[in-house]
């Protein structure tokens, strides 16, 4: 082992890691992440060095994240920094695993917000919108609550993913919105790559809408765009309508879950949602899914009982 590298200061080996092994490999918004962990590495562990990493200073690092983080919050960041130090364990820089059988912790979760509006909430939503002749934030409200798209996804639409003769939507990039300048991205994952369809009322208006617009450019994008613009809209339009407060992501399950209680199956929404595997939507949508079979026992049950 090196004397030199395993007295390194855990931050150290830290950033050198995630830019050999991460810049220019994933997302420059899930590369963030980890620099925001880095962050939080020189902010409580300092003095930290890959030599003195054992199971009890690498707890003590993360019941600190934990004082000021969620549960969840903090077991992404454990999983983020347990990648590098197993490296090390493999570059043989640490002699054991520090990482084995810690304790995630965290601090209460909030109040959150409700995740998703049922079907008549959001049609008294929909009935909230300005739509004029010229698009705004409430059509991208519509179109997302119509499509269940991704938020940045739907910032990264142009003239030219729209297929009208199909009634299709072509999602393939997504909007660096975080960027001062924004461009267009890679979509989350391969998966997220596909082709929504679209109902004939939203394909007719669309159609209009974009009509002398560039093709490749994004159609809802003027100038820099933050997440908060469209969820404090949002807000004014949920209150006006005396429903549930969502932000935009919550429009994205609200249009999961009103497909689920309609019966679409689980494989067709894992698809239109983008999701990398069925695993993903039954997770999410668990107590939905919970809520169908039991109306499904009953209906069964129902039947049954008919056959005699």
């Amino acid at each position: 082992m090196s004397r030199t590298k395993s007295s390194q200061l855990f931050y150290r080996y830290y950033e050198e890691w995630i830019e050999l092994y991460k810049v220019n490999a994933i997302r420059s918004v899930t590369l963030d992440k980890y620099y925001m962990s880095l962050k939080w590495i020189i902010k409580l562990a300092p003095e930290l060095k890959l030599s003195d990493l054992n199971r009890r200073s690498y707890q003590k690092l993360i019941n600190d994240y934990a004082l000021e983080h969620e549960k969840q919050t903090t077991k992404d960041f454990h999983h983020q920094v347990k990648s590098a130090i197993m490296d090390a364990v493999d570059e043989g820089l640490i002699k054991q695993n520090p990482t084995r059988k810690i304790i995630i912790k965290g601090k209460k979760p909030r109040n959150k917000k409700p995740k998703f509006l049922n079907q008549y909430e959001l049609q008294q939503l929909i009935r909230q919108l300005d739509l004029g002749t010229e698009l705004n934030w409430d059509w991208y409200i519509l179109l997302v609550a119509k499509t269940g798209l991704r938020f940045a996804e739907a910032l990264a639409i142009t003239p030219n993913d729209f297929d009208f003769s199909k009634q299709l939507l072509n999602v393939d990039k997504t909007w660096n919105y975080r960027s001062t300048i924004g461009n267009f991205q890679p979509t989350k994952n391969f998966s997220s790559i596909r082709k929504i369809q679209l109902d004939w009322q939203i394909a007719m208006q669309f159609s209009q809408m974009i009509k002398g617009l560039p093709k490749d450019k994004p159609i809802f994008i003027k100038q820099r765009v933050f997440n908060s613009t469209i969820n404090n809209r949002l807000t004014v339009l949920c209150k006006r309508a005396e429903v549930p407060v969502i932000t935009v992501h919550g429009l994205r399950h609200t249009h999961a879950s009103i497909l689920l209680f309609a019966g679409v199956s689980i494989a067709s929404v894992a698809k239109r949602l983008g999701h990398s595997n069925m695993t993903t939507t039954q997770d999410t949508y668990l107590h939905i899914i919970q809520e169908l079979e039991t109306q499904d026992s009953e209906k069964i049950m129902r039947q049954m009982a008919q056959l005699m």
